[in-house]
């Protein structure tokens, strides 16, 4: 299995567009904290995007678009220095689909957020930096300005089953973005993993068969290297050792399928690699704080 789509669907990440902006001459629009993974391109012009404690604005050009990972307020600026309105009335007063800043339309961007489930933080966006910014310079970025495009035709031409569409060109350019931000950086903890010629094989095996009673031997083997040099390495980059990093993985999975199904607890064990239900409970509430029987109790009070 591959990592990054595992998680992806563990988060459970769904998006949703928002109102496009358009703005000219002289103008600001403070937002407040995004819900979730808040998303821009710009489609025309260029723009100052600020986020409250990052400590530079970014310049975005036309073609430029940008990831928002924390809930922090930001600006959408033409300058520095024009004072900012804020953006829900203008966003209530959108027309067509359309809200409006300042005077004329030479800036047009578009946009909308991913909203995922709530270990998201933990397993995903921890390790993305702020501001995940993407040039429109940047010769990869391809695909993502195609995606940015069909959205944008998507929802101007108003088909039937344009929306769902959208939405899914959405998650192509979450994806995109994702493979980006680890070509250029490496990202952090086990997304830096996936970009690592040794890690990343051990990375795939686990997730390709969670319950088999790895060693760290036998991931090394994998991955081709010593046994002492995979160790190490995985702590490096991932910042624990692989079977913490496994233990972790086998946790979020029974925690998915508890919450998900009317499995016993048993057959979940067995599932996720555990030989039994009392091993799962001692490895669940090391982890996560909590048995599996409150755990499933909580997710059904909340569900």
């Amino acid at each position: 299995m591959d990592p990054l789509e595992d998680v992806l669907a563990l988060v459970g990440a769904t998006s949703r567009l928002s109102a496009a902006l358009a703005a000219g001459g002289r103008w600001a629009v403070r937002f407040d904290p995004p819900t979730g993974v808040k998303f821009n391109a710009v489609r025309r012009g260029s723009c100052l995007l600020r986020v409250d404690g990052v400590p530079e604005p970014v310049p975005l050009a036309e073609g430029d678009c940008y990831l928002l990972t924390r809930p922090l307020p930001f600006t959408l600026a033409s300058d520095p220095d024009t004072p900012p309105e804020p953006a829900a009335p203008i966003f209530w007063e959108a027309v067509d689909g359309v809200a409006r800043a300042g005077d004329g339309d030479d800036v047009f961007l578009i946009g909308g957020a991913f909203t995922f489930t709530g270990r998201a933080r933990a397993l995903l966006l921890d390790a993305l930096p702020p501001v995940v910014h993407v040039p429109a310079a940047t010769p990869e970025a391809a695909t993502v300005r195609w995606a940015v495009g069909e959205i944008d035709t998507e929802l101007r031409a108003a088909s039937p089953g344009g929306t769902l569409v959208a939405e899914h060109l959405a998650m192509v350019m979450l994806i995109r973005i994702l493979r980006l931000h680890l070509a250029r950086t490496g990202g952090a903890g086990w997304l830096a993993g996936l970009a690592d010629p040794v890690v990343a094989p051990a990375l795939r095996a686990m997730h390709a068969h969670p319950a088999q009673p790895w060693t760290v031997a036998e991931l090394a083997r994998v991955a081709a290297v010593s046994r002492s040099t995979l160790a190490a390495r995985f702590r490096e980059v991932v910042g624990r050792g692989p079977l913490e990093y496994l233990t972790g993985w086998r946790i979020e999975l029974a925690a998915d399928r508890i919450r998900r199904s009317d499995e016993t607890l048993a057959s979940v064990a067995r599932a996720v690699g555990y030989g039994s239900e009392s091993a799962l409970s001692v490895a669940f509430k090391r982890t996560t704080g909590l048995s599996p029987r409150a755990y499933r109790g909580r997710a059904d009070a909340v569900g």
